[in-house]
């Protein structure tokens, strides 16, 4: 209970400093929203934004009450109980708020776990929201789609436009509502991809289509993922006034963030496709999509359970089992409990060489011992209990890369030994 007051008191404080900075500076918010790909999405228009304007984001997943004013301020979140570390970031805000804010656009992204939370960021006042996806996420929670559709769409009512990925939105959800709309498979959206060269795990070019006008980009975005996030990043920019030439120019310099389809060097000449961030089906697909059309000796798949699904979790996982294809897999290792339970017969059925782990410690040496020279290797998963992130670590070649992995902070490395003691 008195964590909680605590908790509410000092975002109270931190979004009325945000509420003065907004009255008293001219600046944009972009703000993006939505079941899937918003980390990918904030990443790309921010670093899109910044080759041409000034702006101002934080490249992890500062997204809920407590870290997104901190973003505003360029501030490190401190431990909850680090009273004199919150005491400091307040008034280092105020600093700023009295000084200048010497930024064009702030770019945030908005989280919800459950029913309600996305409508405590109206004080924001976006000028720009972008809504990734409706799509299951945190069932324990929102239950139904339609909650999810509720909670996530809620961003219209207190933004000043609003920018949806159609293909990833149920239709039902949006009519009646004002929006622009962007989408790699609807042809009549506002912003959408005419044509898509994929050079599979080198990136892709794309030629999109504005409201007014055609731009050709090339992107070293991988996938349908990154055809997406690259033509949201294109539509935002368009959106605030940038020209097409800076849209042109800006685009191959994105690139992608850490566990987000990031591409590195593996041991023996292998491929490491990094998308270890999180899970759900719809990202499960498209990243084995992008693994089927590589060239490769050999096609690894390193998938973990997928949390926080409550009981749609058994459906999900076999319907990613389901869509391992054995004609273009030639070994399917699964991280997790829920993926031993369901996704790994659903795979074995389907005719693929299955072999499941509880650890990614365990699945890592398991797949590093088979590796063969020029394979390429998927690895994704969710969070707690799986750490797909730590199988790819040991297929690294360069050791350095470790920094380019997800969740390796002190503390998280402390929570995955605590969750793996073994190893």
């Amino acid at each position: 209970m008195h964590k909680s007051i605590g908790k509410n008191i000092l975002c109270s404080i931190l979004e009325w400093q945000v509420r003065r900075l907004r009255r008293k500076y001219q600046f944009k918010v972009v703000a993006v929203a939505g079941s899937l790909g918003k980390t990918s999405t904030k990443y790309a228009i921010a670093q899109l934004l910044s080759q041409n304007l000034r702006v101002r984001f934080q490249a992890g997943n500062y997204n809920d009450r407590a870290t997104v004013p901190l973003v505003f301020f360029g501030e490190a979140q401190p431990a909850l109980f680090n009273i004199a570390g919150w005491l400091k970031v307040m008034w280092q805000a105020e600093r700023q708020i009295a000084s200048g804010y010497p930024f064009d656009v702030v770019v945030v992204e908005l989280g919800s776990d459950g029913p309600g939370q996305l409508a405590k960021f109206a004080y924001t006042k976006p000028d720009l929201a972008v809504v990734t996806a409706v799509a299951e996420e945190h069932m324990e929670y929102f239950k139904q789609l339609d909650a999810v559709a509720e909670e996530e769409l809620g961003i219209i009512d207190f933004s000043k436009q609003v920018l949806v990925n159609v293909d990833d939105t149920p239709a039902k959800y949006l009519e009646g509502r004002t929006f622009k709309s962007y989408g790699l498979d609807a042809q009549s959206a506002d912003y959408t991809v005419k044509k898509r060269d994929d050079r599979s795990l080198a990136g892709q070019a794309m030629t999109i289509a504005l409201p007014e006008g055609e731009v050709q980009i090339e992107t070293p975005l991988v996938g349908l993922p990154g055809a997406t996030a690259a033509l949201a990043a294109v539509a935002t920019g368009d959106l605030l006034g940038l020209s097409k030439e800076e849209l042109v120019k800006s685009m191959p310099q994105v690139l992608p963030y850490a566990g987000r389809m990031q591409i590195l060097r593996g041991q023996q000449g292998s491929t490491l496709m990094d998308d270890t961030y999180n899970a759900a089906p719809r990202s499960f697909k498209a990243a084995l999509d992008t693994l089927y059309v590589s060239s490769a000796s050999q096609r690894i798949a390193i998938l973990g359970s997928i949390n926080e699904m409550g009981d749609l979790a058994e459906g999900m996982h076999r319907e990613v089992g389901e869509y391992c294809d054995p004609t273009k897999l030639d070994l399917v290792v699964t991280v997790g409990d829920g993926a031993r339970r369901w996704l790994a017969p659903a795979a074995r059925e389907k005719g693929c060489t299955v072999h499941e782990f509880l650890s990614p410690y365990e699945a890592g040496k398991f797949v590093l011992n088979n590796l063969q020279s020029g394979a390429v290797v998927l690895a994704k998963g969710s969070q707690n209990g799986v750490f797909t992130e730590e199988a790819l670590k040991q297929l690294l070649k360069d050791p350095a890369d470790v920094e380019k992995l997800v969740r390796q902070s002190a503390s998280w490395m402390k929570a995955k030994s605590r969750q793996f003691p073994n190893t």
